[in-house]
């Protein structure tokens, strides 16, 4: 049996125009294969309420965890919770246990929980929350969707947060090899090596760098031993061959 799988819902018009730059793909996927949960599609919507409720319910039905990103805060288009809700059909509204999070962060800065923080104690019934320690406002898991803030060091310390609740599988083991030969060189002796090793996944990554066309070969697994020997494999078929 394989490894669980899951997706990442990015939410945010800042994404898609360019305003800025997703960080928390690259650490999920990090996170994820070291659990041993595999993350097969990210999809970026936005800030659109018929968007975020659909491709919720898509990625939840297709895969056994779904991670999504942004839209948790204080403001008015912050409105990945209300959309979460309604694509389960969830009731949604200030919960006690996050206001009571939040009453005691805001009062130990001296600060006010106004109307518009206490936009982010909206939890939908029935789901769990998820600890933030650094800013307080927490996520939440709704059956196998896990909402997380967008900004990264929440987004991280989230992650770090849920992930010990998650049952995974075999840890994802990775090495790459560089090749200084083009690419279209080496791709028939590859995919007779890389069919060998049908229970490993082979990625080849064309570069050129000071003049030198050359591939950087990644090999990916949940065996650690087949992905060293799959490695030695390809020293021997391609560097040796150019020694």
């Amino acid at each position: 049996m394989g490894n669980p799988i899951a997706a990442m819902l990015v939410i945010g018009d800042e994404i898609l125009s360019g305003r800025t730059r997703d960080a928390n793909m690259h650490h999920l996927a990090g996170e994820l294969g070291s659990a041993g949960i595999d993350l097969n599609e990210v999809r970026i919507v936005a800030d659109d309420r018929a968007a975020i409720i659909q491709a919720a319910r898509s990625l939840s039905a297709a895969f056994d965890h779904l991670f999504t990103s942004g839209g948790i805060g204080p403001t008015h288009d912050d409105i990945t919770a209300d959309c979460i809700a309604e694509a389960f059909g969830a009731p949604i509204d200030v919960r006690d246990d996050a206001r009571a999070i939040l009453e005691a962060h805001y009062e130990a800065q001296k600060t006010t929980l106004n109307d518009a923080r206490l936009r982010m104690a909206r939890i939908p019934d029935g789901a769990t929350l998820i600890d933030n320690p650094i800013s307080a406002a927490p996520g939440f898991t709704l059956g196998n969707v896990h909402v997380l803030a967008g900004v990264p060091s929440v987004f991280q310390a989230m992650v770090a947060s849920v992930l010990p609740t998650l049952t995974g599988g075999q840890p994802i083991s990775s090495s790459s090899l560089r090749i200084e030969r083009a690419e279209g060189e080496i791709a028939g002796p590859l995919a007779e090596i890389a069919e060998q090793y049908d229970q490993l996944s082979f990625g080849s990554y064309p570069f050129h760098q000071n003049g030198i066309y050359g591939t950087n070969i990644v090999v990916r697994g949940s065996d650690s031993s087949a992905v060293k020997m799959a490695i030695l494999v390809l020293q021997e078929a391609f560097l040796d061959a150019t020694a």
